[in-house]
C-alpha cells in the first residue's frame, strides 16, 4: 500500500456526498488535523470516541473516517481533564487527522440510507423529505478552433456534458471572434492596440451545480487566450433530486413481525421498539438512520405502512400510531452500517490500507 494526502480520501468522500449538502446545523468536514497529512493507514468509524482514538494510536492509524461528526457542537475549551477534551489531546498528539461526512452521507445516493434500505429489501426506492432539486446550468466557451478539442475534452473530464447514460455532450457554431489588446496586456494572438479577428467556435454544454466550478477551472486550464470568454446561466432543467431518507416497497406484503425480524437480523440488532399489531400487513417502508421521528407525518403522506428509524420518543410514537403508521426503532447505532461501505469506496478509488474500527461505541446494553 502507498501513502497519498489525507486530501485524496477526503476528495474520494467529497465526490460522493459533498460538504455542501449537509443540513445548515451540521458541522461536518476537517475535525481535527490537516488535510496535507500524509496517510497509510485510514480507519472507518461511526463515532470518534476515546476507545476508538486509542485503537487508532495502537494500530498506528493517520485518518479517521467517521460519520458521526466529533465536534458536532463547536467546544468553547479544551479540558483535558474531560472526556472530549483528552480525545482532541490525543489525536493532536499523535498526528491523526478526523474528517466528518453526516447529513450529506444521509442524503447522498449510496449513503446511508440507501444501505440501511438496501439491507432489509426495499425496492424502487427513493428520498421522501427535505428534497434538494440541483441546478443545472449552460455553461458557453468561446475557443480557437484549433484549441476546441482540447478544451472541450478538459470540461468534459470535469465533469461537463453529461446527460443519463452519455457523457462529453457538447454542441459548436462556428463564427468570428473580435478583439483589441490594450497596454499591459498578453495576448496569445494578436499586437497591442490592432484590432485582431479570429476564427472561433462557440462550444455549449451543460454542467450540474456541483461540477461547476471544477469546470470553470478548467476552461482557464485549457484555454489559450489570457481572459476566456464564456457565459453561464441557470436552465430550466432539473437536476439530480437529492433527499433524506427512503421511501420504497417490500418484494411482497409482510407481517409486521415478520420486517421486525427482517430488521433485527439486517441490522444486527438483539431487540427493537415497535408500535403496531405484530400481524398488521406492511409493503410500503420508509427509512431514516439515525434520528428520524420528525418525519413520520412526511413517512404517512407518502404512504408508508410503517417508518423504521432511531430515537423515538413516546409522544412521538403515540401520535404516529394514532395515524395508522407503525414505528419500528432498531436504535441509533444501526448506521455502523455505511463504515463497510465506505471502506469499500475509499479502497477502490485509492491504493490506501483501510480498517474498520473495532472498538464498540453503542452507548447501551439489551438485556
Amino acid at each position: 500500500m502507498k501513502a497519498v494526502k489525507a486530501n485524496e480520501v477526503i476528495n474520494v468522500m467529497e465526490e460522493w456526498a459533498p460538504e455542501a449538502w449537509a443540513f445548515d446545523w451540521d458541522n461536518v468536514g476537517l475535525q481535527v488535523g490537516s488535510k496535507n497529512k500524509q496517510v497509510s493507514r485510514v480507519m472507518i468509524t461511526l463515532d470518534v470516541l476515546e476507545n476508538v482514538v486509542d485503537e487508532a494510536i495502537q494500530k498506528d492509524v493517520d485518518l479517521i473516517i467517521a460519520h458521526h461528526p466529533l465536534l458536532f457542537v463547536k467546544p468553547s475549551s479544551i479540558n483535558t481533564d474531560e472526556a472530549k477534551g483528552r480525545v482532541l489531546q490525543k489525536l493532536l498528539t499523535h498526528d491523526i487527522t478526523v474528517y466528518a461526512s453526516h447529513t450529506n452521507l444521509d442524503i447522498a445516493v449510496g449513503g446511508v440510507n440507501d444501505v440501511l434500505a438496501e439491507a432489509i429489501g426495499l425496492d424502487y426506492t427513493k428520498p421522501f423529505v427535505a428534497n434538494f432539486q440541483e441546478n443545472v446550468y449552460k455553461v458557453a466557451v468561446h475557443v480557437p478552433v484549433d484549441y476546441a478539442e482540447r478544451l472541450r475534452s478538459a470540461i468534459s473530464e470535469a465533469g461537463a456534458g453529461h446527460l443519463g447514460d452519455y457523457s462529453h455532450c457538447t454542441f459548436q457554431i462556428a463564427g468570428e471572434g473580435t478583439f483589441k489588446p490594450l497596454d499591459g496586456a498578453s495576448p496569445f494572438l494578436g499586437k497591442e492596440g490592432e484590432l485582431e479577428k479570429v476564427k472561433e467556435l462557440k462550444v455549449e454544454t451543460i454542467v450540474k451545480e456541483k461540477e461547476l466550478n471544477a469546470v470553470i477551472d478548467a476552461i482557464h486550464a485549457s484555454h489559450p487566450y489570457e481572459e476566456p470568454a464564456y457565459d453561464i446561466y441557470q436552465i430550466e432543467i432539473d437536476g439530480e433530486n437529492r433527499g433524506l431518507g427512503r421511501i420504497g416497497q417490500l418484494e411482497k406484503k409482510s407481517s409486521l413481525q415478520a420486517l421486525v425480524e427482517k430488521v433485527k437480523t439486517a441490522y444486527q440488532v438483539p431487540v427493537v421498539r415497535v408500535t403496531g399489531e405484530a400481524d398488521k400487513k406492511v409493503k410500503t417502508v420508509a427509512v431514516v438512520g439515525g434520528s428520524g421521528e420528525d418525519f413520520f407525518k412526511a413517512a404517512k403522506a407518502k404512504g408508508a405502512d410503517v417508518l423504521i428509524t432511531g430515537d423515538v420518543t413516546f409522544h412521538k410514537a403515540q401520535e404516529a400510531l394514532e395515524m395508522g403508521l407503525s414505528i419500528i426503532d432498531p436504535g441509533h447505532h444501526v448506521e455502523k452500517l455505511i463504515c463497510s461501505t465506505i471502506k469499500e469506496k475509499i479502497e477502490n478509488e485509492l491504493k490506501v490500507e483501510v480498517m474498520l474500527s473495532e472498538s464498540d461505541t453503542e452507548p447501551f446494553r439489551f438485556q
